[in-house]
């Protein structure tokens, strides 16, 4: 993945362009952090019409009423991909070719999407959700070899796409840079968002763009002049800098870790992305800790004789993702853990879980009011106290929240134990402080000793 480098002089260009030209994101949009579902965690770049519906359907009826809204489709919707004999599960990691248009904008693929995507679009807002897709950061190739035009212009797609390797994608190779400085840069960007519209997208995820501030303010302002509200979502996320954050806030949410999967090491990779972006949040604005790998992953992965298989063996095809199909391998702490982390940060709830086969504990944490509130209160908490691998985070309240948020992570490999006290909750002296275990819903005392599992959380809902 590219990572984001930019010279002192060249940060101060961007920096007045971003504050003198730049648009800002849609302001009545993500005035919390948005909620939804994302498809790459349980379908990978192969998600098909028929789990699209079922899934969608899922959404409506075990996340909508919690405020999930978003239901999105991740890379490779436009992909005619090659598939194993006589199944739909993909031969190729990434499609052989892509369905575009005319004018080189993406159509849904006739392989996983035989009947477009119109009747999806319609009927996810019908149920009331709003509808997203993934793009990838450019210009097809694929119109750059038939040099297509751009819409409303003289140019075609070789005027203005920029080939050089340095400046492309290093692992999806189905779009072309697009050089900015080029006359109908614009207008490409323009006419693709304009088409994106059309389809009733509500959310782009935009992809491979974080480290490219220039093509993000194109996006943004094409958004902008399409007139509809549409969310913009930049990745990947990996080492970006924060120095940047003018032109990220252009959009409504930017990734800040890698791919996150179902292991100690991604928790811990967002704990450090969390110390590093503490306070960069802000309504409509928000700092993304990726998707949440509950429930069933990697569905369209080869599956196995015995079904517990979870990486691959020699001689499967390496797709998308992460492993093979399998449940999301995280014990009951470290899903505890890491929902509480999504919810003090702030972070958007982006579920990458299969929605209809999903289980109880995972729904029932995604949908616990008491996370909810503390997510949609929209502040992200910060680090107050961290002595021998405990650490301490408090998330303020906002807005007319009643309620504070106290979390006691412990960050090793043995049982830890706690004293709950004022000084190492941040917490005033009062004799109106109560306390309460959000996820064992009991009542807990100050000064009280409390047991903290390995690598979990006591997560704490303080009135005070």
């Amino acid at each position: 993945m590219n990572i984001l480098v930019i010279t002192a002089s060249l940060m101060f260009v961007l920096s007045v362009r971003a504050l003198t030209a730049s648009p800002t994101a849609d302001e009545g949009l993500a005035q919390t952090p948005p909620m939804g579902w994302n498809s790459f965690d349980s379908y990978g770049v192969y998600l098909h019409e028929q789990a699209a519906l079922a899934n969608l359907e899922a959404m409506a009826e075990k996340l909508l009423p919690y405020g999930y809204e978003y239901f999105v489709i991740d890379n490779g919707w436009f992909g005619e991909y090659i598939l194993q004999e006589d199944t739909i599960f993909p031969a190729e990691k990434h499609a052989h070719d892509i369905r575009i248009n005319e004018y080189g904008h993406f159509l849904p693929s006739e392989v996983y999407f035989p009947n477009g995507l119109k009747a999806l679009s319609e009927r996810c807002h019908a149920l009331g959700l709003k509808f997203g897709v993934h793009l990838m950061r450019g210009i097809p190739r694929k119109a750059y070899e038939m040099d297509l035009p751009i819409k409303g212009t003289r140019y075609t797609a070789r005027d203005i796409a920029n080939t050089n390797p340095d400046e492309n994608c290093n692992w999806c190779h189905y779009c072309y840079a697009v050089d900015m400085s080029k006359p109908g840069a614009q207008e490409w960007y323009d006419s693709l968002i304009e088409h994106i519209a059309g389809m009733g997208v509500d959310m782009i995820k935009y992809d491979d763009i974080v480290a490219h501030p220039d093509e993000v303010e194109a996006v943004a302002k094409a958004i902008a002049k399409t007139g509809r509200p549409i969310l913009l979502s930049l990745s990947p996320g990996n080492t970006i800098d924060p120095d940047a954050i003018d032109y990220f806030r252009m959009s409504n949410m930017v990734r800040v870790t890698p791919d996150v999967w179902d292991e100690q090491k991604y928790i811990d990779l967002c704990f450090q992305a969390w110390r590093k972006w503490q306070g960069k949040e802000q309504p409509g604005f928000w700092i993304d800790m990726d998707m949440i790998p509950f429930g069933q992953l990697q569905l369209m992965s080869p599956p196995s004789s015995d079904g517990e298989k979870t990486v691959m063996d020699k001689g499967d095809i390496a797709l998308a993702g992460k492993g093979v199909r399998r449940i999301c391998q995280l014990n009951s702490d470290q899903m505890e853990t890491f929902i509480t982390m999504r919810a003090m940060a702030a972070s958007p709830l982006m579920m990458g879980g299969d929605l209809p086969s999903l289980d109880s504990y995972s729904l029932n944490l995604i949908t616990d009011v008491d996370m909810l509130a503390c997510n949609q209160n929209g502040v992200m908490g910060s680090l107050i106290y961290e002595h021998n691998e405990v650490e301490v985070w408090k998330t303020e309240k906002g807005g007319s929240s009643q309620v504070a948020w106290v979390a006691i992570f412990n960050r090793s490999e043995v049982v830890k134990t706690f004293v709950l006290c004022t000084t190492k909750l941040g917490l005033k002296e009062s004799s109106s402080i109560s306390l309460r275990n959000i996820w064992e819903k009991s009542k807990l005392d100050l000064n009280e000793l409390v047991k903290i599992p390995v690598n979990g959380v006591i997560f704490i809902a303080v009135n005070q």
